[in-house]
């Protein structure tokens, strides 16, 4: 099947479906400038004292704060950079639910794209870089004080220390928020996976819970759950969502 083929068989999905679920991952917000972590220019491939994955686990937020705050701040808040914006993808999927399409996205970045571009009902299995709480008081603080703090970020009610609410390796993903992606996937007659390799788990099993015939995989790269799909699009995620919605409003 040519590309235009793909996108015109998956336009057509798309026109016959109202329960529309989306699951995305790092793919979704790199061409919104954010870097994800297994590219060529990830941030797997970055040189650090330590690997990437060490320094955002628990055990390292716990025994070096102030080197995971410096990391935290440079490449997850992207400090000294122009703020990303939604792209293409994060535009497109909040159009969908806004006309009744589309009724949940599930996403593994932790970026809050989806919903400054529009998404209302947005489960976030690794949390959020918007939301940070106090350890002892539960106060809680945006973004902009962890970013315009120094070393360790502490709370000014109580002077706890101030965690992100991100989940970190080696931490539990919320039951509540999994369980509902859970009950979205299931329910959806289509499903539709971007901008993700489907290798870190348990995120990645969810895709075992859809049981219908419209499993569509959008990614630049080929994934390990290709022959599962009903359709598969290696393109950008935003080229192609755009590209659908241009022929749905033709």
């Amino acid at each position: 099947m040519t590309e235009e083929e793909k996108i015109e068989k998956l336009t057509d999905l798309v026109r016959g479906s109202d329960n529309i679920v989306f699951f995305g991952g790092a793919g979704v917000s790199t061409e919104s400038g954010i870097p994800d972590f297994r590219s060529e220019d990830g941030l797997y491939h970055q040189k650090y004292k330590y690997p990437p994955e060490e320094m955002l686990s628990h055990t390292f937020y716990e025994q070096r704060p102030e080197e995971f705050f410096k990391f935290y701040r440079d490449k997850l808040l992207l400090k000294g950079q122009p703020k990303p914006e939604p792209n293409m993808a994060h535009k497109i999927l909040a159009k969908w639910e806004k006309e009744g399409k589309l009724k949940a996205v599930i996403t593994q970045n932790i970026d809050g794209l989806h919903q400054k571009a529009g998404s209302k009902k947005v489960l976030e299995l690794h949390g959020s870089t918007l939301r940070n709480y106090c350890e002892n008081c539960h106060a809680f603080y945006d973004a902009d004080f962890i970013a315009n703090s120094e070393g360790i970020p502490t709370c000014t009610k109580c002077g706890g220390r101030v965690k992100p609410d991100v989940v970190l390796y080696e931490e539990s993903l919320d039951m509540d928020t999994l369980e509902e992606a859970v009950r979205c996937i299931r329910d959806a007659d289509m499903l539709i996976i971007g901008g993700t390799s489907l290798v870190v788990y348990p995120a990645a099993g969810l895709i075992d819970y859809y049981s219908g015939h419209k499993l569509i995989l959008i990614n630049k790269s080929s994934t390990s759950r290709d022959a599962d799909a009903d359709l598969v699009i290696e393109d950008s995620i935003g080229k192609v969502l755009g590209e659908v919605d241009r022929r749905l409003d033709a």
